[in-house]
């Protein structure tokens, strides 16, 4: 018999002094992420966790916590999900087969400083919207399974060791204006140029100076159709000071200028 849909989920702090007193497991798929501080992760071997970092336990693993500093979880205990949401768990690395807890490991996964603040503030409205009253519950809650997990599956990463470039990837998101030197963020990530280039395109599929071209077109567009600034002003915030080198710029990625392409959107949406 099919089970039945149970999900519980919370936000929890623990002191430095925190630890399980043994081993446990139970029947959920069980999605741990760690919001602050570092915590021990503890199954057939060891595994020290930060902020940023996930750990996905398949059902029936037995496995214990134990901070190392003050921690704040995010859990989500699954059990009984439809085939789609057991899908995307597959996709991010939890195996399907449940049936054999002795072969199942957890899996690790880790996101930068910026999307794991993402992932909080999602996660605190799906709690919120959870402890509302909901007409369609069922829905609901798989809507945001969804939500939260796709969200894990564009932006998380499973090499943990490389999250030293993650950092400097957050580092050109929050600052488009100015310009970025490659020396600096290798430096920034304790690698030489080369190895920067290499890990990061691994990473990321792009090189640097692509990861960031991209994220200013991101911003460019996302301000361009959620805000009445002026393009000048647009322009500047992602580091263009000539109005004439962003329209140009602008027109080259997107095929026409931006205040076209600002003009386009609205219509396609309707009336603000």
């Amino acid at each position: 018999m099919k089970d039945e849909l149970d999900i519980r989920s919370f936000i929890g702090t623990h002191d430095d002094n925190f630890y399980d007193e043994g081993f446990h497991s139970h029947p959920a798929v069980e999605v741990s992420i760690v919001l602050e501080g570092r915590a021990l992760f503890e199954w057939t071997k060891r595994s020290y966790m930060e902020a940023g970092h996930i750990v996905i336990i398949p059902p029936s693993l037995s496995h214990r916590f134990e901070a190392v500093t003050r921690v704040r979880f995010g859990v989500i205990l699954l059990q009984g999900a439809p085939l789609n949401v057991m899908e995307l768990l597959g996709k991010l690395g939890c195996a399907s087969d449940t049936g054999g807890a002795a072969d199942s490991q957890p899996v690790f996964l880790a996101l930068s400083r910026l999307d794991k603040e993402r992932l909080e503030r999602l996660f605190r409205e799906w709690l919120r919207m959870k402890a509302s009253f909901l007409k369609e519950k069922h829905a609901n809650y798989m809507a945001w399974m969804e939500v939260l997990l796709l969200f894990l599956l564009e932006h998380s990463q499973q090499d943990l060791q490389g999250m030293t470039v993650t950092k400097a990837a957050d580092y050109m998101r929050e600052n488009l204006q100015g310009s970025v030197h490659i020396s600096d963020l290798a430096e920034m990530a304790g690698f030489t140029e080369p190895a920067f280039r290499r890990v990061f395109e691994q990473m990321y599929g792009v090189s640097p100076k692509q990861y960031q071209q991209q994220c200013r077109l991101q911003e460019a567009k996302w301000l361009l159709s959620s805000t009445d600034k002026d393009i000048r002003e647009i322009a500047e915030q992602i580091g263009f000071y000539r109005l004439h080198s962003f329209s140009q710029w602008f027109k080259e990625q997107e095929g026409i200028p931006p205040t076209v392409w600002r003009k386009s959107e609205r219509m396609q949406n309707g009336p603000v």
